[in-house]
């Protein structure tokens, strides 16, 4: 299947694969670019959208990833308290860098290096989720206990 698809959701597809997971990445032809415009490409609601945001630790300059609800947005005071030190957010060659994707696909597996994760609680209220695949356009459904799994993301109050 991954051969139909453009090659940086070609990347996540095989990640997932090598995770031991068959989940089937789609390509949309709207953009999936915001957690809206996901929502309504696919018709969940926003809260489903699985979102990757990625931050740096202020001192460390290490990459956060962090999974957030789509109608959420981060409070980094209650995250500093969680990982010990203050965020900056992350510029789009710092992202690419360390990802290997560009700002608007950013998927919660499959990067260039290993990424300390953290999951917005508020995701696991929901029996499916829908992440980011690579691209804009590229988008894959999972449960939130895949979602733990393969990230082996640590699960926190984001807000």
């Amino acid at each position: 299947m991954s051969s139909n698809l453009s090659k940086s959701a070609g990347k996540v597809q095989t990640a997932l694969k090598e995770l031991g997971f068959e989940l089937n990445i789609i390509e949309l032809s709207d953009s999936a670019r915001t957690a809206q415009e996901a929502a309504d490409a696919i018709g969940c609601s926003v809260s489903q959208i699985a979102k990757s945001l990625i931050f740096k630790g202020k001192i460390s300059q290490k990459p956060i990833l962090i999974v957030a609800s789509g109608t959420n947005r981060v409070n980094e005071k209650a995250v500093k308290e969680h990982i010990g030190e203050k965020l900056e957010k992350a510029d789009a060659d710092f992202v690419l860098e360390h990802t290997g994707f560009a700002i608007g696909g950013i998927p919660p597996i499959g990067h260039k290096t290993a990424i300390t994760t953290l999951i917005d609680e508020d995701l696991m209220q929901y029996e499916e989720i829908w992440a980011a695949a690579g691209t804009p356009h590229a988008i894959f459904k999972l449960t939130p206990k895949i979602l733990t799994e393969i990230t082996q993301g640590d699960i926190i109050c984001v807000k």
